[in-house]
């Protein structure tokens, strides 16, 4: 039987302007004919319903109640519309809202006239159609069809929601007209012409959705389909088949009403008035309502006119229950599909589970919309992860491969996030997540992950640096970064940079207090023994293998004791290393100082990512210099500018202006630059420019008529490390692979991370020379200008976020 439906599917999609104008034909041609053709004057209309007698005059109670019903009628397609407005599609409303036009008005309307009915009663009889349209099934069959991402799956998918939801339909139609018909048979005449107004909706709705409805999805989406790879909706597999107990039920009523019907219409047939059948759709001619007392007919007229809007409102009520309770519960939420043929699923059930996973994981894209029950997201979503087809538990493995899939966990994440806030399902259909090596991130980088953001990265150099060629990666969006950079490393080729590592030692610094400074003065002067210094040390380097203790710096104020511990860290920046070790050495003074309390591990004199004295005059990190020697050629030819130029730029800028400012550590024209693009690209913590860019240039003339051009970069405070953070990452473990430093160095740890720290302040010292040189040229703002502008910044739209429960809360520009 399915098939039957599959097969007329195919047939509508596959020739939809047949469908569609045989259809508007044949409408236009009811449209047409004259009644009068059709039937003489002599001769009786049998389905003439509505051109006997007058509708009576309507009372106050008929008023009041008809009031009620047109309201309940707008309530309600208000909430339908409402529904379909949350499934994210401005394509599945649109072509929901045309389908119930052209199905509850103009078709409708041609078969009334020509039954030639009385078009003026379709005031009445359009509460009814807004009642009866079926617009979940619409939707379903347009989500079918928008699934697709070529004209042939279009085909394919109208085919199958057709196979789907035909059967399902088809019982509806025949139980709803069953139903809606025997208000037919009730006597009241107003309500036997809405009753058969409403059986022809639903007759003509199913005929309308069965045929004009899916050609006309196919034709659209034929004439505005574009080649992408990605489909306009996508939805996933929940139940392809209705509820059984339910459809089994209907069957059951729909045999029963049909006897109740023909019981009905077999007593009515067998009356006779005047050798004359009476038709079963007309009351007999002679039956005269007002042929009684005045009380009593004015009692009767009030009774009619309440039994008919009574019996009007019931049944609407009635309708109304079903549509909410058990239309939206049991097959809106029940049919969502994930859309494939019969052979791919086939194919699927092939594949091994792990591919399986695989295949569910890049299916649960980002464009899925906003679904308010978080249950049925959920539901959805595990579904994904099904790797058999008959339905059997999964194994243990597999539990656990889909347990610490991350990318699933992201994609529920973004999907609960875009229910929660309008506005950003559509903002973060730019932000990837796909294809990427989560299992680094989890516990280590990151936290609550919706996806990764891609940074351009630049290459700069070479650079000769200790006599070694040095291609430096920079990832950055400041345009003109990395041309300057390469500009410098160009003008350095000539001599090279020498650099030096002079110090190194990552700091934490704890706060401890005590009951009176006398104490804290004891513990301050009992640090600084040696002996007590070598105990505390020991007991520093016995937590790891790599931290070892240089010295202590200690401080008092008031009764509050900062202690500063100093240590190497191998090629790790080492700052939780340096943590668990401060840790353990304070636990050690504890046991001679039991009144001393430890209120933080971190005191800010360490001091880490804020501005601080202590780091540009002790250090922290690796301490590092660096110098070059430029000719007058290079000076001349490549940075196009002079000695004398450069030299007198460095002082007023660089020394006089930076303490005009009270700059602390800033006596350069940009190393913040280069230091946070070398950051970004090897995975350190950017975070930590704000000490790692603490930098003094120096620049003099050179030579015994100094000609020539001298050039020094001092960076006492360059937090870097080579294992460790994002230094795990995929992208950023291969940016330090190109500078010949990846990971820990085999027979001399902390070697790697010094050459990264070398590197960096070689790069500034390059970038310090370029930019130096373009502000005594006057071609920094020309040069900006140029190349880093761009329309696409520019906009005058902005998108307001909204949180469902608390209003507006954000505004993106």
């Amino acid at each position: 039987m399915f098939s039957i439906y599959r097969i007329h599917g195919e047939f509508c999609a596959s020739h939809p302007w047949e469908v569609i104008v045989a259809t508007l034909t044949l409408t236009a041609c009811i449209f047409s004919i004259d009644s009068g053709s059709l039937y003489t004057n002599d001769s009786t209309n049998p389905l003439n319903i509505c051109h006997s007698t007058p509708c009576q005059d309507y009372n106050a109670v008929d008023a009041i109640v008809m009031t009620a019903i047109r309201c309940i009628a707008i309530i309600y397609s208000y909430y339908q519309f409402c529904n379909l407005r949350k499934l994210g599609s401005k394509y599945i409303l649109g072509i929901a809202g045309l389908f119930t036009v052209f199905s509850s008005f103009v078709f409708t309307s041609s078969i009334i006239n020509f039954l030639q009915g009385d078009l003026s009663d379709l005031k009445d009889a359009l509460f009814f159609f807004l009642l009866l349209i079926d617009l979940s099934k619409a939707t379903l069959l347009a989500q079918f069809a928008l699934c697709a991402s070529t004209q042939e799956e279009v085909k394919n998918n109208i085919a199958l929601g057709v196979e789907l939801l035909g059967p399902s339909l088809t019982l509806d139609t025949l139980v709803e007209t069953l139903v809606i018909s025997v208000g037919t048979l009730c006597g009241i005449r107003r309500l036997e012409i809405l009753s058969y107004f409403a059986c022809m909706s639903v007759i003509i709705n199913y005929v309308v959705f069965m045929t004009f409805f899916p050609a006309c999805l196919s034709l659209i989406l034929e004439l505005v389909h574009t080649n992408e790879s990605a489909a306009i909706y996508e939805m996933h597999e929940q139940g392809q088949k209705p509820n059984p107990v339910l459809q089994r039920v209907k069957i059951i009523m729909a045999f029963g009403l049909v006897i109740v019907h023909l019981n009905s219409r077999w007593a009515i047939v067998g009356i006779e008035d005047d050798d004359q059948t009476v038709s079963p759709f007309l009351k007999p001619n002679n039956i005269n309502f007002n042929e009684t007392n005045d009380s009593e007919g004015f009692i009767m007229k009030c009774l009619r006119g309440s039994v008919d809007n009574i019996v009007v409102l019931i049944l609407l009520l009635a309708l109304i229950i079903k549509f909410i309770y058990f239309e939206d519960s049991e097959q809106v939420a029940g049919y969502i599909f994930d859309i494939q043929t019969k052979t791919e699923k086939e194919k699927l059930s092939e594949i091994p589970s792990t591919q399986v996973v695989d295949k569910s994981v890049q299916t649960l894209v980002s464009e899925r919309p906003s679904v308010p029950d978080l249950e049925i997201i959920q539901e959805d979503v595990d579904t994904e992860y099904i790797s058999n087809t008959n339905n059997e538990p999964r194994s243990l493995q597999e539990c656990l491969f889909i347990y610490e899939n991350e990318e699933r966990g992201i994609g529920i994440r973004r999907t609960i996030i875009s229910s929660d806030f309008t506005g950003l399902y559509d903002a973060m259909k730019e932000l990837p997540y796909e294809n990427y090596d989560y299992s680094k991130v989890l516990g280590a980088c990151c936290e609550n992950v919706i996806g990764y953001v891609p940074v351009p990265v630049g290459m700069a150099g070479p650079l000769l640096l200790d006599g070694k060629l040095v291609y430096v990666p920079m990832a950055t969006t400041e345009g003109c970064l990395v041309a300057s950079t390469n500009r410098g490393c160009k003008a350095l080729l000539e001599n090279g940079v020498t650099t030096r590592v002079v110090a190194d030692g990552m700091t934490r610094g704890p706060v401890v207090r005590f009951d009176s400074i006398t104490r804290a003065s004891e513990a301050m002067h009992w640090i600084q023994v040696t002996t007590n210094f070598d105990k505390i040390k020991e007991s520093f380097d016995s937590t790891s293998r790599f931290a070892k203790l240089i010295r202590i710096q200690v401080r008092i104020a008031g009764r509050y004791l900062f202690i500063r511990f100093v240590a190497t860290t191998g090629d790790a920046m080492g700052m939780n290393m340096v943590s668990k070790a401060t840790e353990a050495s304070l636990n050690y003074v504890k046991q001679y100082f039991k009144d001393m309390e430890i209120l933080s591990l971190s005191g800010n004199f360490c001091s880490d990512k804020k501005p601080a004295a202590i780091n540009w005059i002790e250090g922290r990190g690796k301490y590092v210099v660096c110098e070059a020697i430029v000719s007058a050629k290079v000076v001349k030819e490549v940075l196009k500018t002079t000695v004398q130029a450069l030299v007198d730029l460095n002082i007023s800028k660089n020394l006089v202006g930076s303490a005009v400012a009270g700059s602390i550590g800033g006596f350069n024209a940009h190393a913040a630059n280069i230091v946070t693009a070398i950051y970004i690209a090897t995975g350190q913590d950017p975070a930590q420019n704000v000490s790692s860019s603490n930098c003094l240039t120096l620049i003099e003339p050179w030579g015994d008529q100094g000609k020539d051009l001298y050039v020094s970069c001092t960076m006492p405070s360059i937090e870097i490390g080579t294992v460790g953070g994002g230094t795990q990452l995929g992208p950023q473990s291969a940016c330090l692979d190109i500078l010949g430093v990846k990971g820990a160095h085999k027979s001399r740890p902390g070697e790697n991370a010094a050459a990264l720290a070398r590197i960096i302040c070689g790069s500034v010292l390059a970038g310090e020379l370029s930019l130096l040189s373009a502000l005594s040229a006057g071609h920094l703002v020309k040069s900006h200008l140029k190349h880093n502008r761009s329309s696409a910044n520019i906009t005058d739209t902005s998108e307001t976020v909204t949180h469902k429960k608390f209003g507006p809360c954000l505004s993106v520009p």
